[in-house]
């Protein structure tokens, strides 16, 4: 299990014991902005929160994620016409965001991101290209990867078009999902997302990674993403550089299938701690 901090409750000291190499930084970033007249205009911010904290309990691994303080205004000028609505310019949430990535790049180099789904949704392209730009600029030399959540995108023609606009605004990873939706990896994403990546780096000469996340949980499954990728995209994207499973429960069935190699036998999962 990961080693998981509220960035609030931490003392200055507790920083300068972490290990820059082995640090994961959660930036939750939500709007307050109307929802209806039947819910709070916070809705956004407590979705992020609360993803943000279920990405954090399912990394594994020996390293600390450190969860920061939300970001609860965004773009909101579509919006503004409802009361209670706040809202900042790009440029503002640019230099927010900035400032806040310059402050923990001594102690990450890995941040994680969840894409607005209703641009996708909506098709607004420009606002979801914004975004994503915003964030890596906000990251600095941090490593990125874009969590598209294309369970919730309705169609593959939106992952593809979400997979080209992130990558477009700089994304070094793009994620399917938090592994908390209830769709999560699946073939045909998958194929949709590497195509994705390999148009981008033809046109480019760019190499975005790719992690697939949730509903992988066996080896032999794992084998034919293996496959998919090598097939789509060549020897290059099987390198852990540019290819991620974000699976915990697949480290288990890992474990059996290599005590089966050498035993002959599989052992009872709770023999390994993953499975």
């Amino acid at each position: 299990m990961a080693d998981i901090r509220d960035w609030r409750n931490l003392c200055w000291p507790d920083f300068e014991g972490l290990d820059p190499a082995t640090t994961i930084a959660l930036q939750p970033c939500g709007a307050i902005e109307q929802h209806g007249p039947h819910l709070p205009v916070a809705v956004d911010a407590l979705i992020a929160e609360e993803i943000a904290r279920r990405a954090a309990a399912r990394v594994t691994g020996a390293v600390t994620v450190l969860i920061l303080p939300t970001t609860q205004v965004g773009k909101s000028t579509e919006h503004i016409a409802y009361p209670g609505t706040l809202t900042l310019e790009a440029e503002t949430l640019t230099a927010l965001w900035t400032e806040i990535g310059e402050s923990v790049a001594a102690g990450a180099r890995e941040i994680d991101i969840v894409i607005t789904r209703r641009h996708v949704l909506q098709g607004n392209w420009q606002a979801l290209y914004d975004e994503m730009r915003e964030m890596r600029a906000a990251c600095g030399e941090a490593h990125i990867k874009a969590i598209l959540a294309t369970g919730e995108l309705g169609t593959l023609r939106n992952v593809a078009r979400a997979s080209l606009v992130c990558m477009m605004a700089g994304a070094d990873f793009i994620k399917t999902s938090t592994g908390k939706e209830s769709v999560n990896a699946t073939l045909p994403v998958t194929l949709t997302m590497i195509r994705a990546i390999r148009d981008y780096h033809a046109r480019t000469g760019i190499k975005v990674g790719y992690k697939p996340a949730g509903g992988i949980s066996k080896a032999k499954d794992a084998l034919v993403y293996l496959s998919l990728v090598k097939d789509e995209l060549g020897d290059r994207w099987l390198q852990p550089d540019l290819l991620r499973f974000g699976a915990s429960s697949l480290l288990g069935d890992i474990e059996r299938q290599l005590e089966h190699h050498v035993t002959g036998a599989y052992s009872a999962g709770w023999r390994h701690a993953m499975a």
